[in-house]
């Protein structure tokens, strides 16, 4: 049988469908969101705001950023203000975020910023190069820096150099990109492709796949489908290695559940598309052309991370977390730069997106994390305030 021309991401899947038989859909589900010059993370296009197919929290307004420097900054003095703080990003996309916290850091919290330096972990080449456009002038002053893969923050750094010093990790809406395997209550799904189009098969769950929904989640009931995201548990190790001889806090936000939450039947099935902010299951439309994305299992990242010995203080809700970081100041880090009554209420709209039950604050988590921190330095925090 002939090979089709590779001239598209759908024929390059439909090759190796035809070279190795039905792939794993967390394969698939790679090839979509990152295959190296046709997957979705790898188009010179823009995936994000209102020109792309969804928003992050940064993409509403730059106070989401501004309200998580203050929390970074008390973070900072929670591990006793050292000379250097490593603050590392995963996937930071545009850029925005890491934007917002430095030019804020350095407008409010001066001793801070001169203490901060910013990692961003990009492993799309199309976006690293974005993102040295964007943030050319915080690189040239030395401010931050981008890496492909976490373990390049540290590689040949002496064990007593900086680069062993504390660190903040925080991502946001990282995990749900991440692929994910789908157990269908037929067994493993694998994806094949038949006459111009990609069809489903099933094949019995590994004793990996069992495990997580064994553990961390549900199996699935006649009619419905769950997901096995055991990439996640490889972030949480990545992550925690990081940590093996450093004291620091995991800041972790995403649109997720708990396992209680599928016990009680809610988020399974999970898996969605967006393109032009148009939502859709329908995975095998537009390989390449949409984000594809999965809930995230907390209860998973949450174990995982404290099996590799990060300790737990909240899992709360994105509500929560932001209204605790403001309550002090009235969200003064908001309307500072509002000069017009009219200015202040176009971005009370943009805080309540954020924080409402209709919006952002009750969608999505926020996992604190810490680790080699005194307790009541870690419990102080003011993000936490809601969460006792």
């Amino acid at each position: 049988m002939s090979l089709l021309p590779a001239d598209t991401l759908r024929e390059r899947i439909a090759e190796e469908i035809r070279r190795c038989g039905p792939i794993p859909f967390s394969r698939y589900m790679e090839l979509c969101l990152y295959e190296p010059e046709l997957g979705y993370y790898s188009r010179a296009r823009e995936q994000f705001g209102k020109a792309g197919d969804f928003y992050t929290s940064s993409d509403v307004h730059a106070v989401f950023g501004r309200l998580l420097a203050r929390q970074f900054e008390e973070i900072w003095h929670a591990l006793g203000s050292p000379p250097r703080i490593d603050l590392v990003e995963l996937g930071p996309g545009r850029g925005l975020f890491a934007r917002d916290v430095l030019d804020w850091s350095a407008k409010q919290f001066p001793e801070f910023s001169r203490a901060l330096h910013y990692g961003l972990i990009e492993q799309s080449a199309q976006f690293r190069e974005r993102l040295r456009d964007r943030l050319s002038d915080l690189i040239r002053a030395g401010r931050c820096e981008i890496f492909s893969k976490l373990k390049e923050l540290t590689a040949g750094a002496p064990q007593n150099s900086d680069l062993h010093g504390p660190v903040i990790l925080f991502a946001n809406e990282f995990f749900d990109a991440l692929p994910v395997e789908v157990i269908d209550h037929r067994g493993a799904l694998r994806v094949g492709y038949e006459n111009g189009r990609f069809t489903e098969s099933f094949v019995p769950p590994s004793p990996q796949e069992l495990e997580f929904l064994d553990r961390f989640g549900v199996h699935p009931e006649a009619g419905e489908r769950v997901e096995a995201p055991l990439s996640c548990l490889l972030w949480m190790d990545r992550i925690a290695e990081l940590f093996a001889d450093r004291r620091g806090f995991v800041v972790l936000i995403d649109y997720g559940y708990t396992r209680e939450e599928q016990l009680a039947g809610r988020h399974r099935d999970t898996i969605m598309t967006y393109r032009q902010h148009v939502a859709s299951p329908s995975t095998y439309d537009a390989p390449g052309e949409q984000d594809i994305t999965a809930h995230v299992n907390f209860t998973a990242l949450r174990a995982r991370g404290e099996d590799r010995g990060l300790h737990t203080l909240a899992l709360l809700t994105q509500s929560q977390f932001l209204l605790g970081i403001g309550e002090e100041t009235e969200f003064a880090d908001a309307f500072q730069d509002c000069r017009l009554p009219q200015e202040r209420a176009k971005v009370t709209l943009q805080l309540k997106h954020l924080v409402s039950p209709s919006g952002m604050g009750e969608t999505f988590q926020v996992l604190l994390m810490s680790h080699d921190v005194e307790n009541e330095k870690s419990t102080g925090l003011s993000g936490l305030k809601l969460a006792r």
